[in-house]
This record gives structure tokens, sequence and C-alpha cells, in this order.
């Protein structure tokens, strides 16, 4: 009697099991569309940007139907914990303080971050040279972050909801520099008519304790099964050529990094 009590035990345990886990055939994901050539919107209002694709290609390689949901950065990981989409990918930095609230997958880019100012304004880069400046950085960010606790008391910090913000205030003359993404910067100001006289200063940022390992995809920690699921698409597209033929039509190097 104990022996069949026990095995009914099994039974049932196994299936609430199989009751609460999850296929993933729908994954819903939070997007910002406001971080080009990472993330934008089309003048025909359609999402676009390396993030975009590549959310489109993880759900498909893990044979789900992908819905992207346009957040503001400010509120992206508070919408994922309240359960507005599954998971996150805006080119969210892996950082030991965000793995407090989510859980990522590993990463799918790593990229430095770098100051851009006007061309012939600072004749060499240091701390000196920063004192009494005004830097933009969007607000909430691994560089809002690196900016205040390393020249917090030396600059004026300018934050900014998105990075298109702080572009235009550098060219209204409202701040001396930026600080973003080098990426971000060369694609999504440098290489543009508003951005030509401006230019890189400074070393290539990377430090893990601000810049962490690289982007990743949050998940919320109960769905740590999601996690595991973009991780093994991750290696899927990297080692059928899909990941190779959506950076290549966005940048001519390897965004993956070390």
């Amino acid at each position: 009697m104990k022996r069949i009590l026990v095995v009914l035990s099994l039974c049932m345990v196994l299936a609430a099991g199989s009751v609460m886990a999850k296929e993933w055939k729908k994954v819903r994901i939070g997007v910002e569309g406001a971080y080009p050539p990472f993330s934008f919107v089309e003048p025909n209002g359609e999402l676009a940007g390396f993030d975009i694709e590549i959310a489109k290609a993880l759900g498909a390689a893990m044979g789900a139907e992908v819905t992207l949901v346009a957040q503001d950065w400010d509120g992206i990981i508070p919408a994922l914990l309240a359960k507005k989409y599954d998971a996150i990918i805006a080119s969210m930095s892996i950082t030991e303080e965000r793995k407090q609230k989510v859980d990522f997958s590993k990463k799918y880019y790593q990229t430095p971050a770098k100051f851009v100012c006007k061309k012939g304004a600072m004749a060499t880069f240091s701390r000196e040279a920063m004192k009494g400046k005004s830097v933009g950085v969007q607000r909430a960010t691994i560089h809002d972050k690196y900016l205040t606790d390393n020249y917090g008391t030396d600059v004026d910090i300018k934050r900014y909801g998105t990075q298109d913000e702080a572009y235009l205030d550098i060219v209204a003359g409202r701040v001396d520099m930026l600080l973003a993404d080098s990426v971000a910067l060369s694609d999504g100001f440098l290489k543009k008519p508003e951005g030509k006289d401006y230019q890189f200063i400074g070393p290539d940022l990377n430090d893990q304790k601000w810049f962490g390992d690289g982007a990743g995809i949050a998940i919320r920690k109960e769905d740590k099964d999601l996690g595991e699921l973009f991780t093994k698409a991750i290696d899927t597209i990297r080692a059928n050529g899909t990941y190779k033929k959506i950076q290549d039509k966005y940048f001519d190097f390897d965004v993956y990094g070390e």
C-alpha cells in the first residue's frame, strides 16, 4: 500500500511539472526602437535594426512565433517583470547589478563604449581636460553608471531618455561631449551629416565592472528555460551563417567580439 502511494505521489509531481512547463511556441520580445543601428523605426512605422533581425532569427531557430513590443528604455525591465513581454532584446549589457533583477542568455554581441566631442575641442583626453565639461548620456544605462561613478564630481552629467535626444543636444551646443556605445555613436551620429564635425576621443571603454559581459537577452528569473532556449538559438544562428548575414548588413567588423 505504501509503495502504491509513493508511486501515485511521484506521478502527481511529474504531471504537475508537465502542466507547469512552458513550450514557448509564442514569445513576446521587448525592444527599444530608438537606438540605431541596433533598433529603430522605419519611415513606414516598422521596427528595424540589428537587434530586431536577431530577435526574429532567434525566434525562427527556436521554432517560436515572435511578437515585438516597443518599450521606452526607462521602463524596459519593469515591463518585463510585469509580464508585458517575455524577454528583452535591446542591446542590454549583462551586468551584476541587472542580474539581481533578471537573468540573461549568453551574449549575442559585445562592443566598447567611447566618448565623442567636437573636432578640435580637446587636444588630448584626460580627467583634467574633462573637468567642467557637460556630458550627455542615455539615462539608466551602463554608460550613465560608468560616467557617474568615474566622473560624477568632475563633469556636468546630462541624462536623456533616448540616444537621439543626446545627439540633438550636442549639435545644438547644449552639451560638450557624449558617452555611449561606440557602434551606436558611429552609425547613429558620426557617419551622418550632423555628426561630420565630431570625433571619438579617449580609449575604448570595456571594464567588466561597468560594461559587463556583452549584450544579452534578459528574461525573468522564473523563466530560466527560456534563457537556455535563447542561448542555444544564439549558438545555432552563429553556426548556420544567419548571424553573420545579419551582422554584415549593419557592420563591417565582427560585432560578436572575443
